[in-house]
């Protein structure tokens, strides 16, 4: 089992459970809430990815900080947005449970 003492790894969790939340009825402010902490948490993690001198990583955390911020909203709807909450909340579970444990067994 993975532990979550890696920073990183804590913003990835937090940022999954709360665009998982965001597939349940929830009030407008908490998905304005949401987007300002994926703004938040995808831009520590993209800077956090340009010091490991990570290009790949810092470009997608770049643009999903920009997809998600809060500011000039993305007009994707509602069914659209809970596809890209799934997609993304999972690939961050991903990259923290099943991506770091391939790389231990390495």
């Amino acid at each position: 089992m993975t532990k979550l003492n890696n920073p990183s790894s804590a913003i990835k969790v937090i940022l999954a459970i709360l665009l998982f939340m965001c597939l349940l009825n929830m009030p407008y402010g908490f998905f304005t809430l949401v987007r300002f902490a994926a703004l938040v948490g995808f831009g520590i993690l993209a800077y956090k990815a340009s010091d490991k001198q990570d290009k790949t990583e810092m470009i997608i955390y770049g643009t999903l900080a920009l997809l998600f911020q809060p500011f000039f909203k993305i007009a994707l709807g509602r069914e659209m947005w809970n596809i890209v909450d799934v997609i993304v909340g999972g690939w961050l579970l991903y990259s923290v449970f099943v991506k770091k444990e391939a790389n231990e067994d390495n």
